[in-house]
């Protein structure tokens, strides 16, 4: 009995785990209780066609290790494509603060917290164009394949594994600033010239001139830039499967 629940158990950490860093099953606005029961099924299903398990006694110290094992690898499986949408939320937050709406801010169903409408705009973009391009069926997919790659044991992530996913992590700036820098020099161009203005013709009202300016503009640029924004998300999104790919082995 023990032995046939620890071959439920162990494959429904992996699942759960990733279904917990995941974007979109792992927002506040998916219930806790639909992430559990998703997983429930899938591992049911996923049951049959695991390859045979070695046999671990769960309530030791060996099948602790299993356990945080299953854990680690479905929790940076998810957590990979989620630096992928905070590198999207960063580019939203840089180019509202250029363009003088870092004030108007609204709550991101992804993670419960205040960001910027800019960000939010950019969250729902790109989110549409990860489930256009079948992005978490895939995600699943990799998971579910990695049953064979890595089996259910104690070897799995290493050490230089973990490392190789904190330096990637710092792609996330990078990718920000990638997807915002057209704008945030466009606006940053624009606030100079005003500023060279308002040194020339000091009883020029710069603020009530230079506010709508950049709000319009900045407006223009973003949907002048769009078309660029969700192709460089597709190419960091490419590399975040890239690196699961790698770090699952397949």
């Amino acid at each position: 009995m023990l032995a046939w629940v620890a071959s439920f158990v162990w494959p429904l950490m992996r699942i759960s785990a990733m279904f917990v860093a995941m974007p979109l099953i792992s927002m506040r606005a998916v219930p806790a209780r639909s992430r559990l029961i998703l997983a429930l099924a899938m591992t049911f299903f996923v049951m049959p066609l695991l390859p045979p398990l070695a046999t671990f006694e769960m309530f030791s110290y060996v099948g602790l290790l299993v356990a945080v094992q299953q854990i680690t690898i479905g929790l940076v499986t998810g957590f990979i494509v989620q630096l992928v949408f905070a590198a999207v939320v960063f580019a939203g937050q840089g180019i509202a603060l250029g363009m003088g709406l870092g004030f108007a801010s609204m709550v991101d169903p992804q993670n419960g917290q205040q960001v910027p409408v800019v960000a939010q705009f950019y969250v729902m973009t790109t989110t549409l164009v990860f489930l256009s391009m079948d992005g978490h069926l895939l995600l699943i997919k990799m998971l579910l394949d990695s049953f064979v790659s890595l089996p259910i044991g104690v070897d799995g992530l290493s050490t230089a594994d973990l490392w190789v996913t904190l330096a990637w992590s710092s792609r996330m700036f990078a990718g920000g600033l990638l997807l915002s820098m057209p704008v945030v020099i466009s606006l940053l161009l624009v606030n100079i010239s005003f500023g060279v203005a308002s040194r020339a013709a000091p009883q020029l009202n710069i603020f009530s001139v230079g506010f709508p300016v950049t709000l319009f503009l900045g407006i223009l640029l973003i949907w002048v830039t769009l078309p660029n924004v969700l192709d460089q998300f597709s190419g960091i999104l490419t590399e975040a499967y890239d690196l699961i790919e790698t770090l699952l082995r397949l």
